[in-house]
């Protein structure tokens, strides 16, 4: 069967899940590997429009053309799948039973270990599994980039910049891949070096060559064309940026203009405090409190108060009498030296009045004999009993 797009789309449509399927479908596209690029493009185009467990199928496909490509060294199909492998495996992945899901974690775990394709794109494959993953558990991975959200992982404001760069990273990788297949086909046609082949057969490979170029072409226009919207992106972003600064430079201004007038009406208004101030009065120190004023400014007097120590004896005259007036000379005669307590003068004027207590010796002093009784006027018998005592 002659290789055209129908023929392509047609071997696919036929595609089942038996192994015999598989590899002869896998034998007829690698024999005409020429046409590698324009094969991988049918191929992700037919993925798409097939219902998840029919997907399945075509990842065993790429599966057993790429591992054929690999055992035989030949890229053509390597750097075809390269670039849309990541993509094609997070869309069969997406949305399927668990059933299908583990077998195409067992497809990807054969690519890792044998190294099919390079380390960025199976980190690409293994990182979009993973946010599937995550996505479906409710959790978000840190550090994660999806290409098909990247607003959940990214400032809002980044979110077209991240779009337009993963257009241009994918456009790039197909420019990459349809660049090599048509420089190769082209050097090995168009080289003097290389005798031509029969007419027929060279016709037929630069119709080839043709359809390669013009993949080519398409490949670059569109990475033009991403690039260009990057740009456009970025230059938006761009002025955004400077018309904020703008905006925010000039709110610094106002705002140092305002502080600096806050700043003198304050100086402003405490120059008038301490102008209104009398001539001779002076700021209190740190700590001291300023005296009451009144509203005119002149100072209130504070009120005294009476101290809680009591004062020394020696600092009031009033407290010891030095010099006694006539009203205050002791009774009976009796003087105090200077100096004395005023207590002490009255202990003593109240002792002087009092006679003093006969003592028993007293009491036996005998009267003298000649000595008469005065008369009080009392009974004869009282009173001759008194003079026998009194002479005995």
């Amino acid at each position: 069967m002659a290789y055209n797009e129908d023929a392509v789309l047609s071997k696919l449509s036929a595609l089942t899940e038996t192994h015999e399927s598989i590899a002869t479908t896998a034998q007829w596209i690698m024999f005409h590997r020429r046409h590698a690029a324009q094969t991988v493009h049918l191929w992700l185009t037919k993925l798409k429009d097939l219902p998840s467990p029919k997907r399945l199928n075509m990842i065993y496909l790429a599966n057993e053309v790429t591992q054929q490509s690999k055992a035989r060294n030949k890229d053509d199909f390597l750097q075809a799948f390269s670039p849309f492998i990541a993509d094609a495996t997070a869309l069969s992945y997406k949305g399927a039973s668990s059933d299908i899901q583990n077998k195409l974690r067992r497809v990807v775990d054969v690519w890792r270990e044998r190294k099919i394709f390079p380390m960025e794109v199976q980190d690409a494959i293994d990182s979009r599994l993973r946010e599937l993953d995550s996505a479906r558990s409710g959790g978000t991975m840190f550090g994660s980039t999806s290409l098909s959200t990247p607003a959940a992982t990214v400032p809002p404001e980044l979110a077209p910049l991240v779009t337009s760069q993963q257009a241009v990273t994918k456009s790039a990788q197909a420019l990459k891949t349809s660049l090599t297949t048509a420089n190769s086909d082209y050097s090995k046609l168009m080289d003097p070096a290389h005798a031509p082949p029969q007419a027929p057969v060279y016709a037929a490979r630069l119709n080839g060559l043709l359809k390669n170029l013009a993949n080519a072409e398409g490949a670059v226009t569109e990475c033009i064309k991403t690039r260009e919207e990057l740009i456009s992106a970025l230059e938006k972003m761009l002025n955004s940026n400077r018309q904020a600064l703008e905006t925010e430079q000039s709110q610094l201004r106002d705002l140092g203009t305002r502080k600096t007038a806050v700043e003198e009406k304050k100086q402003a208004i405490e120059l008038s405090i301490i102008g209104g101030l009398p001539h001779n009065a002076q700021e209190p120190a740190i700590g001291e409190e300023r005296a009451p004023s009144s509203s005119d400014g002149h100072d209130i007097a504070r009120p005294q108060v009476e101290a809680l120590t009591p004062p020394h004896v020696q600092d009031h005259d009033d407290f010891y009498d030095h010099h006694p007036s006539e009203q205050q000379q002791p009774q009976n005669g009796h003087t105090h030296p200077a100096g004395s307590a005023p207590g002490i003068e009255m202990l003593s004027a109240l002792a002087s009045q009092y006679e003093s207590v006969p003592t028993r010796e007293a009491k036996k002093r005998k009267i003298d004999e000649t000595e008469d009784v005065p008369d009080v006027g009392i009974d004869a018998d009282v009173a001759e009993m008194i003079q026998k005592e009194s002479t005995t």
